[in-house]
């Protein structure tokens, strides 16, 4: 099991009759976690927040990761996320395990599950191409955890036509993620815009005085748009995660 959805329909299962209570108690209180030396592998992790445990590859040696997806796999888990995982990595991770690759965000989705599905409605804009790797570690992680993502990418303010071309589709949604660097007006714009809340990421593009983000960072804090919320820098992944949970939050689907 790798998310709630797995788990409520274990236990339909059995208010249905189809499955043994004993069973299903079986595979619930299974070890909650596998202790492999280098990593402790949360196997409860989608019992407690909704989706199966992210591994942050970055650091991590090629033999480590693939020692946990191998552990996660064999727990039934899929869509298993990899972030921050270099091309080398991933070539060499993608000899025992099946990969969905993305070069651009760095992000790999190990056994990738044919039913995953489409979800309510995310956006996720960028203020330039230089902000596509971020966005699309947000947005790959979205699509990953069963939301419908639409991408709006270089619709930043310095041509504010490009934005408001696509007033419909941001107001169709039920959560934006505004990725932008420079000054990182983005997010502000979009908030003045939309009823649904804003995930505002500050990336680490831009010149000198950018100072690796930072900028961004402080005009999305004070920004003035109400419903603006901001992760740290240059980080899709928690963008695209918590867009995931503010659209499946109970009753967002009705």
């Amino acid at each position: 099991m790798d998310n709630k959805r797995d788990i409520l329909a274990l236990l339909r299962a059995v208010a249905a009759g189809d499955a043994a209570p004993e069973d299903a108690l079986l595979e619930l209180k299974q070890s909650p976690f596998e202790d492999l030396g280098y990593a402790k592998v949360d196997f409860h992790r989608p019992v407690r927040q909704g989706n199966c445990e992210v591994i942050y590859g970055a650091g991590k040696t090629p033999e480590q990761i693939s020692g946990i997806l191998s552990a996660m796999h064999e727990r039934c888990c899929g869509n298993i996320l990899v972030t921050r995982l270099d091309p080398a990595a991933a070539e060499k991770v993608g000899k025992t395990a099946v990969l969905d690759y993305s070069p651009t965000a760095r992000l790999a989705v190990a056994w990738p599950r044919a039913d995953t599905p489409a979800l309510g409605h995310i956006v996720v804009a960028s203020g330039g191409t230089s902000d596509m790797a971020v966005s699309e570690e947000a947005a790959l992680t979205a699509e990953a955890m069963g939301n419908r993502v639409t991408r709006l990418y270089d619709v930043g303010v310095a041509g504010l036509h490009r934005l408001l071309s696509n007033l419909d589709v941001l107001m169709s949604a039920r959560c934006v993620v505004a990725v932008a660097g420079m000054e990182g007006a983005l997010a502000s714009v979009v908030g003045g815009l939309v009823d649904c809340p804003v995930i505002a990421v500050p990336t680490s593009v831009g010149y000198g005085a950018n100072f690796g983000g930072l900028s961004a960072l402080l005009s999305m804090l004070n920004s003035c748009a109400s419903g603006v919320s901001v992760v740290n820098i240059d980080n899709g992944f928690g963008a695209g995660y918590l867009a995931s949970m503010i659209n499946q939050m109970e009753g967002a689907q009705e």
